[in-house]
């Protein structure tokens, strides 16, 4: 390996953000290596959204550092995204636009040259074809869910940065986005999420880290905590309660 070429595809150095006097994020470190299906977890407020918003450069750290596919992600937040997938916890399609014109303006952003035939894919594997002539105002929060999934892969990139990936999605199109991002990350793909959802990273990530106010309590994987009979539940509990939660 050139030894100017980092192993890992996410890189995150005493990372710290402050807004005033409250600490979001409390200088912490962790590496995500390609190939990882890797997730950030902790209750509500513990700081995973700012955490994406500061690997994406949608946030600017107080201190530390933050690499992104090898981009310094507070210096060059723009070329930081560009190769990569993103869906924001929160964000919605454009309300003026149909779902296939969303796609298309996507597709045009990302330089995607079969855009008609992936179009055709998304709204096919995604069961939601009834939304390509209407406008992103009057989807379903559901359904503008399937839409942002879909804007994040059209372009296959090889690093996806999501929050929450499966809320508004009933189980059966639950059950169809994760067996895609482990799919995703079996190709050599990496994908790094945020949730408060145990269970989902209990099944489908290869490794976890742990966050509670801020503070990086835990990095590991799953498949060690069985290894040593504990279940993720239980770990995660008796770790937050530890902390004061």
């Amino acid at each position: 390996m050139d030894a100017n070429i980092s192993e890992y595809v996410i890189e995150a150095r005493n990372l710290r953000k402050e807004y005033g006097e409250v600490i979001a994020v409390a200088g912490i470190d962790f590496t995500i290596r390609k190939g990882e299906l890797y997730g950030l977890l902790g209750p509500n407020g513990s700081g995973k959204t700012t955490i994406i918003r500061l690997l994406t450069g949608q946030v600017q750290p107080t201190a530390g550092s933050v690499r992104v596919m090898g981009i310094d992600a507070a210096a060059d937040p723009v070329e930081a995204r560009t190769g990569i997938g993103i869906i924001p916890e929160q964000e919605t399609p454009p309300s003026f636009l149909t779902g296939e014109e969303y796609l298309r303006f996507v597709g045009d952003i990302r330089h995607v040259e079969d855009i008609e035939a992936q179009c055709d894919w998304w709204f096919s594997y995604l069961d939601f074809d009834d939304a390509r002539t209407r406008l992103c105002k009057d989807l379903s929060r559901g359904t503008r869910q399937k839409l942002m999934f879909a804007q994040a892969f059209l372009h296959r990139p090889p690093l996806a940065l999501i929050d929450e990936p499966l809320i508004n999605l009933d189980p059966v199109m639950q059950r169809k986005v994760k067996d895609f991002l482990m799919d995703y990350v079996t190709a050599g793909n990496t994908i790094f999420l945020s949730t408060h959802i145990l269970a989902i990273a209990e099944e489908i990530c290869t490794g976890i880290a742990i966050l509670n106010r801020g503070e990086l309590l835990f990095t590991g994987s799953p498949a060690e905590l069985r290894e040593r009979h504990e279940d993720l539940e239980g770990f995660f509990l008796n770790l937050i309660g530890g902390h004061g939660e």
